[in-house]
């Protein structure tokens, strides 16, 4: 027994600690550890991007998107930006889909600054003459750049690195910038196969689709290595470089929407959702007490510890919150609860039959475990799922639900029972009936 109340004494310490560092951490500026909001809940730019795929087999659809997000993550978190969500998606009606790329940018309200945050990412192309001449022209009988060249599939989704150098090299003035690029192995392979087919044509390297040099195939080029010359200068050659090492886009991308949070919108929906839970929480321990007594108060005392851990891995993994997140951790409260309600009523039903108070509380948690462990794992199984395959709004809540269940489960089991053993020593009838609820049905 002794051993059973230091348990206790020692949860509540930690718990006094855990919900001390939780709430001492938001309220100091210079902490590291607030808690980190989506978009909804703080202020922050919403924007739809369309990728063209059309030039793509529909095998390498999913690899060039997939490339494309990671580019635009990696662009973004340059500058900083807090929480940054980007993610691909399809959109589109009927038997028409397209490919899509969303980008979320918390504290950034400017749509102009969120777009230009983006920056200009080149779309870098190795193209052929097109050895029949053939020509497009647009509407106004003016050649469309680049019809007269055929793709060769070889763009900077292949690109490993750029750097600037300057001249040295026959044909390029001693002061004129170039840009050498060099490929990974699959894009090595790739240009070594073109260099070597095409000797004597040109392969020309486009830029945003736009001719920037025409080149003539010398020779078999092996070892992955290029170099861009043109008309511009040092500083564009600089932008180029970096630009490129940052994330030649592997496929066009086209601005098709653009959404303004503002950080009212955000801060009102953030202090309802805090509002509800504590409205809810304060609820359910009235309840709690009413009906269970004694039991009732150490679930309560068992919450309060499931909410600061919880909190607690919040800010450190950290968890980005949304509304629905929010959401999700409020409904795991209520999973909680379940838990707690079956252990009590085993406890019941075992007083009914037995004097053994410790007795009956053992006997009433095991009897319980299963119907607690089953309920759980079935949420647990379903917020992974949704994790899975939903959308980042069904993730947020997947997320804080998932997460919360697991926890709730861990101390309706150990906490609730620690608690509840640590105050129940003694063999007592009438005192019993009282504190434990004993005969309320």
């Amino acid at each position: 027994m002794n051993k059973i109340r230091i348990s206790a004494f020692l949860i509540i310490i930690l718990a006094v600690l855990t919900g001390y560092f939780v709430f001492s951490t938001e309220a100091d500026p210079q902490s590291k550890y607030h808690f980190k909001y989506g978009l909804d809940l703080s202020s922050g730019t919403h924007l739809v991007y369309k990728a063209d795929t059309s030039a793509l087999e529909n095998g390498d659809t999913r690899d060039a998107m997939s490339a494309l997000r990671e580019v635009i993550e990696r662009r973004v978190n340059v500058f900083g930006v807090s929480e940054p969500i980007v993610q691909v998606e399809q959109g589109g009606f009927g038997g028409e889909k397209e490919e899509r790329l969303i980008v979320e940018l918390p504290g950034i309200t400017d749509v102009q600054q969120a777009v230009e945050l983006i920056g200009r990412t080149p779309l870098l192309e190795f193209k052929l003459a097109n050895q029949s001449g053939e020509i497009t022209l647009d509407e106004n009988g003016n050649e469309i750049p680049g019809s007269s060249f055929v793709d060769t599939g070889l763009t900077g989704r292949y690109l490993k690195r750029a750097q600037l150098t300057f001249g040295g090299s026959q044909g390029v003035g001693i002061n004129e910038p170039i840009v050498l690029i060099e490929f990974n192995k699959e894009g090595a392979d790739l240009f070594a196969e073109i260099t070597k087919a095409h000797v004597g044509e040109i392969l020309a390297i486009f830029l945003d689709g736009e001719p920037l040099s025409l080149p003539v195939i010398q020779t078999e080029i092996t070892g992955g290595s290029a170099q861009i010359t043109g008309d511009f200068t040092p500083d564009e050659a600089k932008t180029l470089v970096r630009d490129l090492n940052l994330g030649a886009l592997p496929v066009p991308i086209e601005l098709i929407s653009t959404q303004s949070i503002g950080a009212s919108l955000g801060h009102d929906a953030l202090t309802a959702g805090v509002k509800a839970g504590l409205i809810g929480l304060l609820l359910l321990s009235l309840f709690l007490i009413f009906w269970y007594r004694l039991p009732g108060l150490i679930a309560v005392f068992s919450l309060g510890t499931y909410l600061v851990i919880t909190l607690l891995l919040f800010k450190t993994l950290p968890v980005v919150l949304t509304a629905a997140g929010i959401a999700g951790f409020i409904l795991s409260i209520g999973m909680a609860v379940d838990a707690n309600v079956l252990i009590f009523e085993r406890i019941k039903d075992e007083l009914e039959h037995r004097d053994d108070l410790q007795e009956a509380i053992k006997l009433g948690f095991s009897r319980a475990w299963l119907s607690i462990r089953d309920g759980n794992i079935s949420s647990i199984i379903t917020s992974i799922i949704l994790f899975w395959f939903g959308t980042s709004l069904v993730k947020g809540f997947a997320l804080t639900f998932g997460l919360g269940v697991l926890i709730s489960m861990i101390s309706a089991i150990s906490v609730s029972r620690t608690f509840i053993l640590a105050v129940s020593g003694e063999k007592y009838e009438g005192a019993r009936k009282f504190l434990f609820g004993h005969g309320i049905h």
